[in-house]
């Protein structure tokens, strides 16, 4: 039996990794629009026409970017991606919780699961440490320019890219593997394998699932926000995350301490299952 185990650290984005919703750093100013007011037009719309809040941001986005003249090309959202704010200690994060892993036996793989923009996300200094980026994307034409939905993320089908990661389907246009049947004990990432980072509504399906699979879910709050704070200990009360933390990923703050007592456990679990095998 392979001494290795896979654990999956998968993260929302916007509120969790970074303090804000990645269009407000670069995309919403540059259109002339005030963070209140863009979202308050794509809220609008998204009631007024009984629509997904999601389609009705991407909309929004092309929208705006054509009315301002705004490139619609990938390469100038990611560069609007560069301009987003990362939490403290994000960047040094990966490095230091694989190479804790890595000690213990164990191989961690980080994802991303965001109702944000992938190719925003893809121009931030720390895409290059996922193994896959699940976000809303667009679809570009023969020229390069964005103009349709290509991938929509909302609350609940955050919850089949779990089942992807869990059963080692990659690919979000395959819906024939993920459906296959494959016992627990020889799927790649077992749930018992996973983490889960969110930190709003959006991430509760897949908080919930995690946790009740037997996986851990840690719910992410800004300190500079009370209201931000007393939502994930509701959550916490709500029983539908493992731990409430504070968005700091330095060395030593809460979430890596919670972080690297959870891969305790499973190195130490592991060493329990090897000891009956090799009875």
């Amino acid at each position: 039996m392979d001494r290795n185990v896979t654990v999956a650290l998968i993260y929302d984005f916007d509120g969790t990794l970074s303090p804000g919703n990645m269009q407000e750093y670069d995309f919403i100013p540059t259109v002339g629009k005030s963070n209140r007011e863009f979202w308050q037009d794509s809220n609008d719309l998204a009631e007024e026409q009984d629509a997904d809040p999601i389609l009705a941001y991407m909309y929004k986005m092309l929208h705006e970017a054509r009315s301002t003249g705004l490139s619609l090309r990938k390469d100038a959202f990611m560069a609007s991606g560069s301009k987003i704010t990362l939490y403290p200690g994000v960047e040094q994060w990966f490095g230091r919780i694989n190479g804790y892993a890595a000690a213990k036996g164990i191989t961690v793989h980080h994802y991303i699961n965001s109702s944000g923009l992938k190719e925003m996300i893809e121009g931030t200094p720390i895409a290059k440490e996922f193994r896959k980026i699940y976000a809303c994307s667009f679809l570009y034409d023969v020229d390069g320019v964005a103009y349709w939905p290509a991938v929509v993320v909302n609350y609940t089908n955050k919850t089949q890219f779990i089942f992807k990661i869990n059963k080692g389907v990659e690919s979000v246009y395959d819906s024939k593997e993920v459906n296959k049947y494959l016992p627990e004990n020889q799927r790649p990432v077992q749930f018992r394998h996973m983490i889960y980072f969110g930190d709003g509504t959006t991430d509760i399906p897949c908080m919930r699932l995690v946790k009740a699979q037997g996986g851990h879910s840690i719910a992410v709050y800004n300190a500079a926000s009370k209201t931000n704070k007393a939502a994930s200990e509701k959550l916490l009360r709500d029983n539908r995350v493992s731990y409430v933390c504070q968005a700091d990923y330095t060395d030593g703050s809460h979430i890596d301490t919670v972080v690297k007592t959870i891969l305790d456990k499973i190195a130490a679990d592991r060493r329990l299952e090897m000891l009956v095998t090799e009875k």
